[in-house]
């Protein structure tokens, strides 16, 4: 599955609330925030809330600057982004400012809650994911189906904590008001529950009027063989670091990266690094490791190329590194082709021993870009 890029935006009082329980909508944000939500707004292809977020809040959701909607015209994109609402139950108010303004609309429910929604005649398509929502499914319908690749999600609190504890956000963009909610059944944003574990990465803090602006993004891996939005961050960087290599005539240009359980980068290596002709990427990231670190049976190995089953320069190829490392989940971006070693199946020896072998294929021509030179 390949899903958008998930971007959470919310504003929430200093002790974590995202509004009072009075009649009217607590307004968290400056005037200079909500322009800078506009402009974040312009920039993605989707914006997501919940139903409970249009029964509370009535929200129009849309760019409000003529410019920027001008300059989305210009760049061969609708005026407004897709609006995409989630709804269990199809309950929804067809009277709503949601459905009367700005451009298409998603509803996204259940087989049921399909039935009810269909009768409420509202301007939108509605596509039913089963008798539960799935937040996989409808991140890959929205990518594949509807060609989102930026999505930003404004709510509710409910919606926010599902995808951050499911691995899904790629990023969190919260904005911290100078002010205090106090009354304990008012809506927060995050509620209770498992999450994943460590710290998020801190991208950037900026103060905007008496606002402050905090971005964060996840770094803890998926487990087994489900991709976290962390897996691609690291992939990512795995690809990079293969940009790295001094080229050869003989041998692959790899990046590769070991990341803890908690999202902590424990190394990082690439091929021929440090003078070395012959050394592979994961073989320099787990040499720089002590064997007995307690951490790489719960870390995850990304790698651009997936590790190798045979070589003729060392004693061991880098699968059975990992193997011996103890490292029980590898990310990847690109199949071994038959350039050097035909039939080369590294992934299939890992997950034939119980090793989690995820491949993110979305990253093979970047993978791919520093080796153009070996594959014609």
């Amino acid at each position: 599955m390949s899903f958008p890029h998930v971007l959470l935006s919310a504003a929430v009082s200093l002790d974590g609330y995202l509004d009072d329980t009075g009649p009217d909508r607590l307004l968290l944000s400056s005037p200079a925030d909500f322009d800078r939500v506009d402009e974040v707004r312009a920039s993605v292809d989707a914006i997501l809330i919940g139903a409970g977020t249009i029964r509370a809040d009535n929200p129009r959701l849309l760019v409000n600057s003529p410019e920027r909607r001008a300059a989305r015209v210009a760049a061969g994109k609708p005026e407004y982004p897709l609006k995409v609402t989630v709804s269990g139950s199809g309950d929804l108010d067809p009277t709503a400012n949601f459905w009367h303004t700005g451009g298409d609309k998603l509803v996204v429910t259940t087989d049921k809650g399909a039935e009810r929604a269909r009768q409420l005649g509202l301007a939108a398509d509605i596509v039913a994911l089963g008798p539960e929502l799935d937040w996989r499914r409808l991140l890959e319908h929205l990518h594949s189906v509807r060609g989102v690749d930026r999505l930003m999600v404004e709510g509710g609190g409910t919606i926010h904590t599902q995808l951050l504890q499911q691995g899904l956000a790629d990023e969190l963009h919260l904005v911290l008001s100078p002010l205090f909610v106090g009354t304990p059944d008012a809506p927060r944003l995050f509620g209770p529950g498992t999450y994943q574990a460590g710290r998020l990465r801190l991208v950037e803090t900026r103060p905007i009027e008496d606002v402050v602006l905090i971005r964060y993004e996840p770094t803890a891996p998926g487990t087994g063989d489900l991709p976290s939005a962390a897996d691609h961050h690291w992939l990512a960087l795995a690809c990079d670091l293969a940009a790295d290599c001094p080229p050869s005539e003989t041998a692959f240009s790899v990046g590769a990266v070991v990341v803890a359980a908690d999202g902590t980068e424990l190394s990082r290596g690439h091929s021929r690094e440090s003078g070395d002709p012959v050394v592979h990427a994961e073989e320099a990231a787990l040499a720089k490791l002590d064997p007995a670190d307690p951490r790489l049976p719960t870390a995850t190995v990304y790698t651009s190329l997936e590790p190798c089953t045979h070589r003729a320069s060392r004693p061991k190829p880098c699968a059975r590194l990992i193997l011996d490392a103890g490292v029980r989940r590898v990310v990847t971006a690109w199949r071994e082709p038959d350039t050097f070693v035909e039939g080369a199946d590294g992934s299939g020896m890992l997950a034939a021993r119980g090793v989690s072998v995820v491949v993110l294929p979305e990253y093979e021509e970047r993978a791919k870009a520093p080796n153009g030179h070996l594959l014609g």
